[in-house]
């Protein structure tokens, strides 16, 4: 099974929705918009599957930590602030009592830290397989409320012209831990809608990797992305840019910016470190996304990254 391919056909699916009762953005982007009595409301989901997106033996507070993280990384690729969450967990049966508590009072501490106290959800065992414990498979969903001024950014705004940013660095995620230890944007991604406006094209955060998730804003915008791999700001020096590209798990923000926008090479914000911005990259007629590197080569980018369907 190809999870790209799966996606594509939800997204296909669900085309109609558009408009249906309350929704405005169904399946294809990061978060479903919906409106409200108050204004329009992000709301998402992910899961966190034992083997899959962390090994057994885990610290369990990194485990409750990127639980909540992941799903507060899609409100921030829209720009948005959390709000809310709710969580379910399918627990192995060789969990401890103590282990249980621990973890549900971590993710209860992480979805607070992050603006989204947990509000419900539910708890459930999971079965044995051939007589040995089944994964423990966590849920999170959050919502959260658009940018007051600027409004939900969506994957299909890029526009041909635009200049192509990362946030932060890319690559070796799984081997250095970040995967485990990384700050979804939200601060970072509000900063750029105050700042930018109308001038901020599209926005994705790359939780399958740099040149899959690329690939996926030039598809839904209609365009060709073309990426410089000797741009790429690298976690790991001794990385292949084009390895680094395929390696997924980042939680960095992609973003595209019209022409002529006044940016920093960082971003710095209160007390915390400057988080680095680099651009990488331009958005061009055509289709597709791209990685053109210092050889001359250019190499299709779009299969690169992490498929949770067939990653191990």
């Amino acid at each position: 099974m190809n999870e790209s391919r799966l996606l594509e056909h939800i997204a296909s699916r669900s085309a109609d929705l558009h408009g249906h009762g309350p929704v405005i953005v169904g399946p294809g982007d990061d978060c479903a918009v919906l409106r409200g009595s108050s204004g329009s409301m992000l709301i998402t989901v992910d899961h966190l599957v034992e083997g899959r997106h962390y090994e057994p033996g885990t610290d369990i507070d990194l485990i409750a930590r990127k639980a909540v993280a992941r799903s507060v990384s899609d409100i921030a690729a829209m720009a948005g602030t959390p709000t809310w969450a709710l969580a379910t967990g399918a627990l192995s049966d060789d969990m401890t009592q103590q282990q249980a508590d621990e973890l549900f009072e971590r993710m209860s501490h992480w979805a607070r830290h992050w603006g989204c106290p947990l509000v419900g959800g539910d708890i459930a065992l999971m079965p044995r397989v051939g007589g040995a414990p089944g994964p423990t498979v966590l849920t999170v969903t959050v919502a959260g409320q658009t940018h007051p001024t600027r409004g939900p950014v969506l994957r299909s705004a890029a526009r041909i012209g635009d200049d192509v940013y990362i946030t932060g660095s890319v690559g070796a995620s799984f081997s250095g831990g970040h995967h485990l230890r990384f700050e979804p944007r939200i601060a970072q991604a509000g900063w750029l809608a105050d700042r930018l406006g109308d001038a901020l094209g599209a926005m994705i955060d790359l939780s399958d990797g740099l040149g899959r998730d690329a690939g996926r804003v030039a598809r839904a915008s209609g365009v060709r992305i073309e990426l410089d791999a000797a741009r790429f700001p690298l976690r790991d020096p001794s990385h292949s840019p084009i390895a680094a590209a395929g390696d997924g798990e980042d939680y960095e923000l992609l973003v595209t910016v019209h022409p002529g926008a006044d940016l920093p090479d960082s971003i710095a914000l209160g007390g915390d470190a400057p988080v680095p911005l680099t651009r990488i990259g331009r958005v061009c007629a055509g289709q597709g996304c791209v990685i053109l590197t210092p050889g001359g080569d250019t190499i299709d980018a779009t299969g690169l990254g992490w498929d949770h369907a067939s990653n191990g």
